[in-house]
């Protein structure tokens, strides 16, 4: 009887002190978003005081820490995502507000013009504005780049994983990771003077930059990441299907065909869709080697032509010295390439999905 008189009080006890934690906890996240909503107000009205609400924040945070140390990272967590969520939104909402100007002005010919006049880009008196070339230039330069990296980069990522003897894949495998890391404007020095000679001396292009060019050297920009991301997906297959394969009498070679490459088709296919958005936000190679000649190619899909411009190009090479509806049509290429981008990310998701219904055995 004593023993569980003693149990119920050890039991009440530790429920008062988890009511009281939660309370605690409470109080301290409802603090934390008054600190937050301030700070975020008086920095909006650029208040020399939102210093304050930050210290208070920082100091409620460390309090928070060594008094409820799993609620406090359970708030910073979510904090973290809202804040991430936050800027995305807030990033569009100025992508759209700074692009309503010149969208009023040139409604969805800045999109879809496809005349040409002498200049496509700020026209008379700066009354024409199209994009359209822009994104013809884009869509060259991505194109030729997929050309380029995605069988290289998945042919790389099977024998890197699949293939090499482990003393060839410790020393590819670093050299690969290391590609990434070189500066994008190193590559485009290397296109710039190697590339683009090249091709002005032996095959005579109108001009000394085209997009076959600059498509050719963002191709070896996007190698290293299908690379890595596709060698991680496959070396995440399991080894008994591979065992099950080869104990079926099955070469490694088809093993690799038909169990493994299968198997990991959905990172594969994510490994090209990063790769793609790699070579679609390319700037600084593409800016030194392209000739920043705005119009469309004769014919359209002529990537030696003298025209070369992308979306990213323009808006690096012009930024500097833009303003009002200037500003405003870079604003909007910005515009464009995000919905470019947030649809390779759409696609790259249902890919996955669909890889796993398959694998599921699902319709």
């Amino acid at each position: 009887m004593l023993q569980r008189l003693s149990l119920t009080g050890l039991s009440q006890r530790a429920r008062d002190y988890r009511s009281r934690t939660e309370d605690g906890a409470i109080a301290l996240h409802v603090l934390v978003a008054g600190w937050i909503t301030v700070g975020f107000a008086l920095f909006f009205v650029g208040s020399a005081w939102t210093i304050l609400p930050l210290a208070g924040f920082l100091t409620t945070i460390a309090y928070g820490w060594a008094r409820y140390q799993a609620e406090t990272a359970k708030g910073l967590t979510f904090l973290t995502t809202v804040a991430t969520v936050g800027v995305l939104a807030l990033i569009i909402a100025f992508l759209l507000l700074r692009t309503l100007p010149v969208f009023r002005q040139m409604g969805l010919d800045l999109f879809f013009r496809t005349e040409s006049p002498p200049r496509l880009w700020g026209g008379d008196g700066g009354t024409v504005w199209s994009l359209t070339p822009m994104m013809v230039g884009t869509a060259l330069t991505t194109v030729i780049a997929t050309i380029v990296a995605a069988p290289l980069g998945v042919a790389g990522a099977i024998f890197v994983s699949e293939l090499a003897p482990p003393r060839v894949r410790e020393l590819v495998k670093p050299g690969i990771e290391l590609m990434a890391g070189i500066p994008s404007i190193t590559y485009g020095f290397i296109g710039l003077t190697i590339v683009n000679q090249y091709l002005y001396a032996e095959f005579n292009t109108p001009t000394i930059g085209n997009y076959f060019g600059a498509g050719l050297m963002v191709g070896i920009m996007a190698l290293p990441t299908i690379v890595t991301v596709a060698e991680d997906a496959l070396s995440t297959v399991p080894e008994s299907m591979k065992s099950g394969s080869l104990a079926m009498g099955s070469t490694e070679w088809q093993t690799t065909k038909s169990v493994t490459i299968p198997a990991a088709l959905s990172g594969i296919s994510a490994a090209i869709l990063l790769g793609v958005g790699r070579a679609m936000g390319e700037t600084m190679a593409a800016t030194v080697m392209l000739s920043h000649t705005k119009g469309f190619p004769s014919p359209i899909f002529d990537v030696f032509a003298g025209y070369g411009e992308t979306l990213t190009t323009v808006i690096a090479f012009e930024g500097g010295n833009a303003s009002g509806l200037h500003m405003s049509a870079l604003f909007a290429g910005g515009v464009v390439l995000f919905v470019m981008v947030m649809f390779l990310s759409v696609s790259s998701q249902f890919v996955e999905w669909r890889m796993r219904q398959k694998l599921r055995g699902e319709r």
